[in-house]
């Protein structure tokens, strides 16, 4: 429900606050007053397009703030989509800066144009006789229809079975591509796992083998300096190890006179120890060194393998190659197990349509039942709103497809005159007609589902005194569940509101300004007695103002 209205530097108006209730409530004024103004300043902070004209004075900012109480609308779900703080009183507002640019708001948070027009569809709805889109709109028809057949418990539950199925039909689309496009390549990559497989390679085995066969390449030289190390060792003339057991000998015999001789003969102990070690590993080094040509041979080969299996699939360590395997065996092993994963993905499928047919079944059922008693009510509205030969026909068929809210098929047919064919309701009424068959529909809503606050703008032009009168009761009626705001010409409808506005003109120091007051209830007599009789208010158009509005 709008609650609050403010307007600054929008095209005829300088500054503007007003408040606003539940209920009716009505707008008058003279042609040009600023009916339309006010209707653009609404359509301004819910999202629509505006430039530097929509300025009154271009070098201050226009700003249009606009307050709704949504307590009763459940729009939690829709503020967290929309990534926006949620807030019982939501204040939306918009502004446009001298240099052009646009800055919107909700509850604070800045928001683009898109947001506002998601909350629109569910805070305003503006209604004007022109308006023939939506009547004709296959969403809106069966908004109406469900409203009536208490579909929307039904209709959430589809609408999750529809996301859960249309999720399985791209994972089972993606499945069969990928398996086709793996089956295209199946032989390949099964040639290539199977030598990846047969080489049984080792982490770190190449750098094992290279250095194995860098070995056995220079094992002459290796031979060589083995044996005159050992020479160097253990020759028992000149050797170290003679060497060290003299030099051993000498630093014992005095080691008892001093300290210090004591640690040096300990030293050179320990490094004779050493050296024996050494010796011992020297010799056992220089028998394993033996030249085996067969050995050389096998090691190249392995080495080339390695190699050739690096060099084709363009990697340089045996890591690369094991991921590469990896990644193979898991492609070939998807294509043969692919057969078996379609199953499952299909009987998923199945399963979950089988029970989106049944809740689509319920849907279908509630709407067959719900459409008699919808036809009738709207022919009775529209028998009373001056169509008495105006006849409602709602087609239904089925449709083999999942659509966004069941699987139906809806048709509006309708025929004004008796006798007369029945033919697609876009197509055969007239703007009077459309106007009147929406209100119906609107009133219908009203009693079914809790509707954004609906705006009518001089729906009722061209209508008859005693039709406007029914024109009026029916938009009371609605203001009785909902927040309805009724721009109008006609006094019936003007003295049926709880509130009542006026837009006037008036000039502030030289400038013609609009705006637009709450009436007090004598000056909503005189603005009723001005509608009846024009600016010269007579006397007899006093007491019938005061009568409308008794």
């Amino acid at each position: 429900m709008l609650t609050h209205l403010s307007i600054q530097n929008y095209a005829l108006i300088n500054q503007l606050s007003i408040d606003f209730t539940k209920g009716l409530s009505i707008i008058t004024g003279e042609t040009g007053a600023g009916k339309s103004i006010l209707l653009g300043a609404l359509g301004l902070v819910m999202g629509n397009r505006a430039d530097l004209t929509s300025l009154k004075n271009t070098e201050k900012k226009c700003v249009v703030e606009a307050h709704f109480s949504v307590a009763d609308y459940d729009l939690q779900q829709l503020f967290q989509e929309l990534d926006v703080d949620y807030e019982t009183e939501t204040i939306i507002r918009r502004e446009i800066l001298p240099s052009g640019k646009s800055r919107a708001f909700v509850n604070d948070t800045p928001v683009t144009l898109s947001v506002l027009s998601a909350l629109k569809t569910k805070l305003v709805d503006i209604h004007s006789q022109h308006q023939t889109l939506q009547l004709s709109d296959a969403a809106f028809q069966f908004s109406v229809i469900d409203a009536m057949a208490k579909n929307q418990s039904k209709i959430a539950s589809y609408k999750r079975g529809l996301y859960t199925y249309n999720k399985l039909q791209k994972e089972l689309k993606n499945l069969q591509e990928e398996t086709e496009k793996l089956n295209e390549q199946y032989e390949y990559n099964l040639h290539l796992f199977n030598e990846l497989e047969e080489a049984k390679l080792q982490e770190g085995e190449q750098e094992t083998l290279e250095e194995k066969l860098d070995k056995l390449n220079h094992i002459e030289e290796i031979k060589q300096n083995l044996s005159e190390s050992l020479v160097i060792s253990i020759n028992d003339e000149i050797g170290l190890q003679t060497l060290f057991y003299s030099l051993e000998n000498k630093l014992q015999k005095i080691s008892s006179y001093s300290k210090q001789y004591q640690e040096l003969a300990t030293r050179i102990t320990s490094i004779k120890i050493e050296l024996d070690d050494v010796v011992a590993e020297l010799e056992n080094a220089n028998e394993e060194v033996e030249f085996n040509p067969n050995e050389i041979e096998e090691l190249n080969d392995r080495l080339q393998l390695i190699y050739n299996l690096q060099k084709k699939h363009s990697v340089s360590t045996i890591s690369a190659l094991q991921n590469i395997y990896e990644t193979l065996a898991t492609k070939v092993t998807q294509v043969e197990d692919a057969g078996d994963l379609i199953a499952k993905k299909e009987a998923e499928i199945k399963d979950v349509a089988e029970k989106l047919d049944a809740v689509a079944a319920m849907i279908t059922q509630s709407r067959t039942n719900a459409i008699p008693k919808l036809q009738k009510e709207i022919a009775n509205l529209l028998l009373e709103l001056g169509m008495p030969n105006a006849r409602f026909f709602i087609e239904l068929k089925a449709s083999e497809n999942y659509l966004s809210n069941g699987k139906d098929k809806l048709t509006f047919l309708f025929s004004a005159n008796k006798g007369g064919n029945f033919g697609e309701l876009k197509k055969v009424v007239s703007g009077g007609e459309l106007s009147r068959i929406m209100l119906a529909i609107k009133k219908i809503l009203s009693e079914n589902i809790q509707l954004p606050t609906i705006i009518f703008d001089e729906i009722d032009t061209g209508v008859s005194g005693e039709i406007s009168n029914k024109i009026a009761k029916i938009m009371q009626d609605m203001g009785a569940n909902m927040q309805v705001i009724t721009i109008t010409h006609l006094p019936q409808i003007a003295s049926k509101g709880a509130q009542h506005y006026k837009v006037f003109k008036e000039e502030v120091a030289g400038v013609t300004e609009s705006n637009l007051k709450l009436l007090t209830q004598d000056e909503r007599i005189n603005e009723i007695a001005e509608m009846l009789s024009g600016k010269d208010i007579s006397k007899s158009a006093l007491i019938h103002a005061k009568e409308l509005l008794n």
